[in-house]
């Protein structure tokens, strides 16, 4: 959905998602009619009160007419409870569904998207989007229907007692429908500047709270609080925009009612003069006149609402109208055998000139460990990225025992692959639930100890209160490096897949975590195509192949014991590494 669809349209496809409450809505609109048609009678009946007891002083009328506006008032009653609980229970459950909906289609979108949308924005859009888009959806539509029956009902009861004075008095209404049409192109330009700020803000307060440590030791609080404070004050500055349009429209809808009550007086009185209208009708107009007005001026106020939601609806749909992550491949994959065939592959990222990877070439065997490194940003973490096809290339093709990738079902694809990274990403659970993860989930409780004490992390998970049934906080929070990094093992342990890719994993690792670790990983390595990207060189020196890469072109390739030989760049980083280790 482009940004330029008409608020119409985008609003017609919202209501879309309330299709599964029609039964919810329809009993809310019953009682809307109900509400709308007390409010009417009460009006008509104030003409019998006034006629019956003060002017014709009818006794038995004047006691059955008290106990006839508590009956109304006790149906209006049932009928609002019906109403407010049928709309915000669809409403409520419209904003779950976008909730799940979105969620669910970031988790199929391209790699590249969590590149270029940050995480912050994403739960924005979670969040109070989905928020202002039930209300858009449901709560809006409630104040509408219900304040324009309430207006239809007094209308007409209007009408029917003199119909001369409202169409007089009607002649304000197309003024007031100009003006209101007015206030709702304002809070248009409005509601999404809004929406787009308050994701910029949460944005900056999640990298300053994120970072505090680097705020705190390079002094920027300041800096940071100024930041944050500059995009609260055009927040500020959009949302008062706002109240002032909502106050101008509700002092103008005011004006414009205490103009109809003037004309109601004059035209009530030249009926009454003329014999044409009782002080029971005038009252009975009144009355009516009198409830038109507060609720004229909640739909102007109800175009707030309104707008904000379709605004949010627009940043939900472009999320839902994006294209998910290719995937047409056919081809049947039990386990791979574990051949990957790197041929000619050129990757770039969009908008960027230069190639991330250029005419990358070569062939990881099963039983073997290929690693790979080169200075930050020539490329290493792109290249691993290309196996689970978190990115596409551009040009050339990546085989899996001789078949493009592409030819693979993703999901049977990433079922060959485990991936130990150096950021461990655990979950808010037990051990045994971050071990046993995702389609790990039900493993038998053998094969997930063997994979707990393989991984050398039985040592410690033995010593925690509950085992493996112990909880470990919020990303693991309760848990050292090493221990986090012992896990994500384990877990790629049980999952048992042909190739595994470790991603820098030992980097943040002080000696002897490093030590358990690298143990760890020697067990899990045998018999698997293994992809190492490589911090440190001294722990790849009996890697089959180390592949070298500078600037995005593969520039080495060899053994540890030749590319050493060679003096080329794979010596020279090697020797900075070895002089900075007896330096230290």
């Amino acid at each position: 959905m482009s940004g330029t669809d008409s608020p119409w349209k985008v609003y017609t496809r919202l209501l879309g998602f309330a299709r599964p409450y029609r039964g919810l809505l329809l009993l809310a609109g019953v009682g809307m009619l109900l509400e709308a048609g007390a409010g009417g009678a009460f009006a008509k009946l104030m003409e019998s009160v006034v006629d019956e007891t003060f002017i014709k002083r009818d006794e038995a009328k004047s006691l059955l007419l008290p106990a006839y506006i508590v009956g109304l008032f006790v149906i209006r009653g049932v009928a609002g409870y019906i109403t407010d609980m049928g709309m915000g229970k669809a409403a409520r459950s419209i904003a779950r569904d976008f909730r799940v909906e979105v969620l669910g289609k970031y988790l199929r979108l391209p790699g590249l998207r969590f590149d270029t949308e940050p995480v912050p924005s994403m739960l924005v859009r979670l969040g109070s989007d989905s928020d202002q888009v039930a209300q858009a959806a449901v709560d809006a539509m409630k104040v509408m229907i219900q304040q324009s029956l309430q207006v239809i009902a007094m209308l007409a009861v209007m009408l029917y007692t003199s119909w001369q004075v409202t169409i007089a008095i009607l002649l304000m209404a197309p003024p007031l429908a100009w003006m209101m049409d007015r206030v709702a192109k304002r809070y248009r330009r409005i509601s999404h500047r809004i929406q787009e700020s308050g994701a910029e803000m949460m944005q900056a307060a999640d990298q300053t709270l994120s970072n505090q440590q680097e705020v705190k030791i390079y002094g920027a609080q300041r800096t940071e609080l100024k930041r944050y404070a500059g995009l609260a004050d055009t927040n500020l500055k959009l949302a008062m925009k706002v109240e002032a349009t909502r106050s101008i429209s509700s002092a103008m809808v005011q004006l414009m009612g205490a103009v109809g009550l003037a004309l109601l007086l004059f035209f009530a009185g030249r009926e009454a003069m003329a014999g044409r209208l009782t002080a029971g009708g005038f009252v009975s107009l009144m009355v009516s006149m009198m409830a038109i007005i507060p609720a004229l001026k909640q739909l102007t106020n109800v175009q707030n609402m309104l707008q904000r939601g379709v605004a949010s609806a627009q940043r939900l749909f472009t999320v839902l109208d994006a294209d998910d992550e290719q995937d047409h491949g056919t081809r049947p994959l039990d386990r791979a055998k574990g051949v990957i065939e790197f041929r000619d592959i050129t990757a770039r990222y969009p908008g960027q000139s230069r190639p991330a990877l250029e005419g990358i070439n070569f062939t990881a065997r099963p039983g073997t460990v290929t690693a790979i490194v080169g200075r930050s940003g020539s490329g290493k973490s792109t290249l691993i990225k290309l196996i689970p096809r978190f990115y596409e290339a551009e040009s050339g093709q990546i085989l899996l025992d001789g078949h493009p990738l592409q030819d693979y079902r993703l999901a049977d694809l990433r079922r060959q692959i485990a991936l130990v990274g150096q950021q461990v990403m655990l979950f808010d659970g037990t051990v045994a639930a971050n071990v046993a993860y995702g389609e790990l989930q039900g493993a038998q409780a053998g094969p997930m100890e063997e994979a707990v004490r393989g991984a050398n992390a039985m040592e410690f998970v033995s010593e925690l209160p509950e085992g493996l049934h112990a909880p470990i906080g919020h990303k693991g929070g309760r848990l050292s490096g090493g221990q986090r990094q012992r896990l994500a093992i384990a877990r790629a342990m049980l999952k048992d897949a042909p190739i595994l890719i470790l991603d820098e994993a030992t980097a943040a690792l002080d000696n002897e975590s490093e030590r358990l670790v690298q143990n760890a990983l020697q067990k899990l390595m045998p018999d698997r195509t293994t992809l190492v990207i490589a911090h440190r060189l001294s722990t790849i020196e009996h890697a089959d192949q180390v592949l070298v890469l500078d600037q995005g072109h593969l520039v080495e390739q060899g053994t540890h014991g030749e590319l050493l030989a060679r003096g080329g760049l794979y010596a020279h980083l090697y020797q900075m590494q070895f002089r900075e280790g007896e330096a230290g």
